[in-house]
């Protein structure tokens, strides 16, 4: 999956960007305080993709 397209999926479900780091951005769900990274590349894996929504707490894509 397109990494742009994933954040706008994090962005749908209210996830946040806490901050940026040199390899991955960190985002935050608000409503449960979980957070995950994700990683810089422009291709970002199925599995690591389920794997972060499971983390944040919202439904897989």
């Amino acid at each position: 999956m397109k990494r742009l397209n994933f954040v706008r999926y994090l962005e749908k479900y209210n996830c946040l960007l806490l901050r940026e780091g040199s390899n991955h951005s960190i985002f935050i769900n608000p409503k449960n305080n979980q957070v995950s990274s994700i990683p810089r590349h422009s291709e970002i894996d199925d599995f690591l993709c389920k794997k972060i929504c499971r983390d944040l707490g919202i439904p897989k894509i």
